[in-house]
């Protein structure tokens, strides 16, 4: 008889049992987690049947059952159009969620890949990067509901007076820390920096975000699998919502695409961005209210301080070096990252 092996410590262990007696995956044989992705929790897990992913929906914001299952409804659909997921699989009961003592959980293929950073594709795989997110947003308006019914307009940006609030507050915990270290340096030096700029720029705030559509939502490259050279699954739907959809292609460059140093790789940029807007049909005038509008975000965001200095979480401060230099670096190349985008 095969013993599961669980490579201890395991904190928040899965009900193995309980969950793979909703499935026909077999008996277990071991269970590790999976490092990657700063919310929910997931496991690579091997059975008598084969090799899948566990994945636990944990995030309080996004572990909705119903919200769960219209991912799971997105992913088989735009599997069907030959968009690259690994949509999850249906329990003994049919459903692809199950709630095993109050929390959600679904069992998904194991897709063999590794992730890649845009610095790490070509000129033409970033083209292909840029085709593959327009094909999602081209899938998703064709497998889901109208938009209408689902999901908030447009937000409002950021209004620079509470900024300058968030701004000296944080600037008064990051006194406060004890003991005094590298971090709270340059978060000093970042948000004293930003404030001026904000005091500068603060007369270009943009209005709200012009049209939507349904979204991935997080398209970064935790969330794309590549196997060499080609993409074999888009993961981790659990931001699927109706936003803006130029915004998150400009989002998502701004991830892939920016440099230790805080600069994006404008030549990458520009592929990736006129693969997309062929595949989205998005236009370039689209593109560039998305530019100002993510470039806004980024002056007015500090989710990376917040995480660090008000909930004492750190698993993101490895990104804040890159991400505080980059707004900087945005403004001043404001016209460049522009043209980048639409030309």
């Amino acid at each position: 008889m095969s013993r599961l092996r669980v490579p201890l410590p395991v904190p928040n262990a899965p009900p193995l049992g309980a969950l793979l007696r909703r499935y026909a995956a077999g008996s277990p044989l071991t269970c590790e987690p999976v490092d990657e992705g700063l919310l929910n929790r997931g496991y690579r897990l091997c059975t008598t049947r084969g090799r899948f992913f566990l994945k636990h929906h944990f995030d309080p914001e996004t572990a909705d059952p119903a919200a769960i299952v219209r991912q799971h409804r997105a992913t088989r659909r735009l599997a069907a159009l030959g968009v690259p997921v690994a949509p999850p699989l249906p329990g003994r009961d049919g459903r692809t969620v199950a709630v095993v003592g109050g929390h959600a959980y679904a069992l998904h293929p194991w897709i063999d890949g590794r992730h890649r950073h845009g610095g790490q594709l070509t000129p033409g795989q970033c083209g292909r990067l840029g085709s593959l997110l327009g094909a999602v947003h081209a899938g998703l308006e064709r497998v889901m509901p109208p938009h209408g019914r689902v999901g908030p307009a447009p937000a409002e940006s950021a209004d620079p007076a509470d900024t300058f609030a968030l701004i000296d507050g944080l600037l008064t915990r990051v006194r406060r820390h004890r003991p005094a270290d590298s971090f709270d340096a340059l978060a000093r030096h970042r948000l004293l920096e930003r404030r001026t700029l904000l005091e500068r720029h603060a007369g270009r705030r943009p209005p709200r975000g012009g049209a939507v559509g349904w979204v991935h939502g997080d398209f970064h490259p935790f969330n794309v699998l590549y196997r060499g050279n080609a993409p074999v699954a888009i993961v981790d739907w659990d931001r699927l919502g109706v936003r803006p959809r130029a915004e998150e292609a400009v989002r998502a460059a701004a991830i892939f695409f920016v440099r230790p140093a805080g600069t994006l790789d404008l030549r990458r940029v520009r592929s990736y961005a006129r693969a997309y807007r062929r595949a989205s049909g998005a236009t370039p005038a689209q593109l560039a209210a998305a530019v100002h509008r993510v470039w806004w975000e980024r002056l007015n965001d500090f989710w990376m301080l917040r995480w660090h200095y008000e909930r004492g979480d750190t698993r993101a401060d490895p990104q804040f070096p890159a991400t505080a230099a980059l707004a900087v670096w945005w403004t001043r190349e404001y016209d460049a990252v522009c043209g980048a985008f639409t030309g």
